[in-house]
């Protein structure tokens, strides 16, 4: 398979139609190699139209079901981010890196937040491979951020999510954003956050389905 022509492919026909304008987007979804952020086994489908799941067992010591987010929902989101070169942003749900290997294009310093050790071991060596020398990958739940380094001019969460993420939101500094899919399958907006004056305010961006990551999900109601 052409990898080169897939990446050009992918961009053309899935990232530019879909408004994302960024020339800084693009060059860093041209460049880097899709295909090294998932197991070997589904580099053919890299720069496939779709949510790539990363089944547990493609990736030694993988204790869950996980996917890496579309190219599209990524480049838009990213984009609604408005990601400044001095920014620290923070990846949360980074899986195999992709997504952080973008934002270390665009923001001063990265934290790739992931809890599965398997897929953190994955992203930091695809990562380091990449030479995506101002990312820092660390393990830790995602429902808590990563409160060591913050606060974050950019959070990026990649995947869905059925509770305000307020942890999250106390991470922002003043001005930060945040963006996260809000909601589950064909209801999903995705959403940008932002901080100002100590109140965090959102509104939809555009439409959009994404898997919901692991802590995310809305409590079950009691039932009589």
């Amino acid at each position: 398979m052409d990898f080169v022509d897939a990446r050009q492919r992918m961009v053309d026909g899935q990232i530019r139609p879909s408004d994302v304008t960024d020339p800084r987007i693009l060059a860093a979804m041209l460049d880097l190699p899709r295909e090294r952020f998932v197991p070997p086994d589904l580099a053919g489908l890299a720069y496939a139209d779709m949510d790539l799941p990363l089944t547990a067992g493609r990736l030694l010591g993988v204790t869950a079901a996980r996917s890496l987010l579309g190219a599209r929902n990524l480049a838009k989101m990213i984009q609604a981010l408005d990601i400044q070169p001095q920014d620290r942003a923070l990846d949360v749900g980074a899986t195999t890196g992709y997504g952080a290997a973008i934002l270390c294009r665009l923001a001063g310093d990265v934290v790739a937040l992931e809890e599965d050790p398997g897929l953190a071991a994955f992203a930091r060596k695809t990562l380091s491979e990449c030479g995506c020398t101002n990312v820092s990958v660390v393990t830790g739940p995602l429902t808590e951020g990563w409160p060591a380094q913050a606060r974050y001019d950019a959070i990026l969460v990649e995947g869905a999510t059925e509770v305000a993420p307020r942890k999250l939101f106390n991470q922002l500094a003043e001005g930060g954003r945040l963006v996260c899919v809000d909601g589950r399958g064909l209801s999903g907006k995705a959403t940008v956050y932002r901080a100002a004056d100590g109140v965090v305010s959102g509104r939809p961006v555009f439409d959009a389905a994404a898997p919901l990551l692991p802590g995310f999900a809305r409590p079950p109601a009691f039932v009589f």
